[in-house]
């Protein structure tokens, strides 16, 4: 079975808490002893994970170029869920989904970003198409600072076959789009619902598009044309939020 590497204080602290079983190593740079590293040092020692010091040459061989922060697991991959789970998921949860679409995603830091924002509201999913578009990579679970490890994250073959499901279980597709008419506060974002968001700088692909059962944009007031994709998932999510009041709040 494969191992991926993942660093960072909120990444490895996430696994521990949530995968331990699967973390196969904690690698730590010699000579750090502060009560971060302390805190998960004895976190992993409870859950019987080996812990090593090395030099930090050693750390940045298995990052390269990343800020690990002097602080590495090495983790057996984890099977990737299925899109069919994802449905009978949705299926059964009993409340109105709450799902973010990224058609096209291909920076790792924004993605990293729509992790924590999804995680931040209690999002039920983040799909991704299986091609042209970046996967969990451990720049990804930095940047989610743990959400990677709290989201269920699913990629998808075919983006319009799934929103195509998704459709027939009944929940509402919203797109984004800067030539849409409708304000994205205008919409009904209450029900069963998942907030489709495109690519940076292309937008959303047509045949994507054309299986949104609406499409609305975000009031832009200055200079600038468009906002950054994770920056407008998290408006977006948070809007859902706030139209689903207390309850969806509180979970």
């Amino acid at each position: 079975m494969s191992e991926e590497t993942v660093y960072g204080v909120h990444a490895v602290r996430a696994l521990l808490n949530r995968r331990p079983a699967d973390v196969q190593r904690l690698v730590l740079q010699a000579g750090r002893n502060d009560k971060r590293v302390q805190e998960l040092v004895e976190l992993a020692r409870t859950h019987g994970v080996k812990v090593e010091s090395r030099p930090i040459a050693e750390l940045d061989t298995l990052a390269p170029g990343q800020v690990h922060q002097g602080i590495i697991a090495r983790v057996t991959a984890a099977a990737p869920l299925d899109e069919d789970d994802l449905l009978i998921r949705i299926d059964a949860l009993g409340r109105p989904p709450l799902l973010l679409v990224l058609d096209g995603v291909q920076d790792p830091h924004n993605l990293g970003a729509c992790l924590r924002s999804a995680d931040a509201v209690g999002a039920d999913a983040v799909i991704v198409p299986r091609d042209r578009a970046t996967g969990l990579t451990p720049v990804v679970r930095k940047v989610a600072a743990g959400a990677a490890e709290t989201v269920p994250f699913v990629q998808v073959t075919n983006l319009a076959r799934f929103l195509r499901a998704l459709k027939d279980q009944g929940v509402w597709i919203v797109g984004t789009d800067g030539e849409a008419e409708t304000l994205h506060y205008a919409a009904d974002l209450k029900g069963p619902l998942a907030l489709v968001l495109g690519a940076e700088g292309a937008g959303m692909r047509r045949l994507t598009r054309d299986h949104c059962d609406v499409v609305v944009k975000l009031p832009m007031l200055g200079a600038v044309e468009s906002l950054n994709v994770s920056v407008a998932a998290g408006v977006m999510l948070y809007e859902a939020l706030r139209q689903r009041g207390t309850v969806a709040a509180s979970r």
